[in-house]
């Protein structure tokens, strides 16, 4: 493809995706696994603040000895698994060394299947879990419970809520990686969640 052909299309990827958007893999030249947890980082991040579509560069791997982009392969295992888990809606070809991504509903995570060959579910959370919570982070959380349990036709919520509380959390928790301001992308991710209730 011709240098202005390329240039062209960057010009046309920056003003479709943004550099918030874009997740290139190739300028940092990761190994094939490296690449798969960054990406997920990165997506499970993306879901939880409703982001609906992201690019991904992985690069064609024209620099590796068999021509097979190691990158490439891995990260396209990762997208398949995250569809499976809730993750990720849809995943087209973008270019050769790029994907487009549709990320799923922030909802959901919590009734995606889980395969029997896929790991275990975190384990559930306990009241202490909760008291630790910041109050933004527990009224949302709450919030949440509340409109989970309205949703399958429990007028009276209070005898179930603390209960359906520690099942969204440990719903919720394994979406937001640890690293900093943890709590605050669990803000971020409830909010997801809310709102994805309220559309409903």
């Amino acid at each position: 493809m011709p240098s202005s052909f390329r240039a062209l299309n960057r010009a046309f990827d920056e003003a479709r995706f943004g550099d918030s958007r874009t997740l290139n893999l190739r300028a940092s030249l990761p190994t094939g696994e490296q690449a798969a947890e960054r990406a997920e980082r990165w997506l499970r991040e993306k879901q939880a603040s409703r982001t609906r579509e992201v690019l991904i560069i992985t690069g064609r791997g024209n620099q590796s000895a068999d021509g097979m982009s190691v990158v490439r392969e891995a990260v396209r295992k990762r997208l398949a698994l995250l569809r499976r888990r809730g993750v990720v809606s849809m995943v087209q070809e973008h270019t050769p060394g790029s994907v487009v991504v549709t990320l799923a509903a922030f909802s959901a995570l919590r009734d995606a299947p889980r395969r029997r060959r896929d790991p275990a579910p975190p384990p559930a959370a306990t009241p202490a879990a909760l008291a630790a919570l910041l109050p933004r982070a527990l009224a949302l959380l709450r919030r949440v419970a509340e409109q989970a349990l309205q949703d399958v036709g429990v007028r009276d919520t209070a005898p179930f809520l603390e209960r359906e509380m520690l099942v969204q959390f440990s719903h919720v928790v394994a979406a937001v990686p640890d690293g900093p301001d943890r709590e605050a992308r669990l803000c971020d991710a409830l909010t997801a969640l809310l709102n994805d209730q309220n559309e409903r």
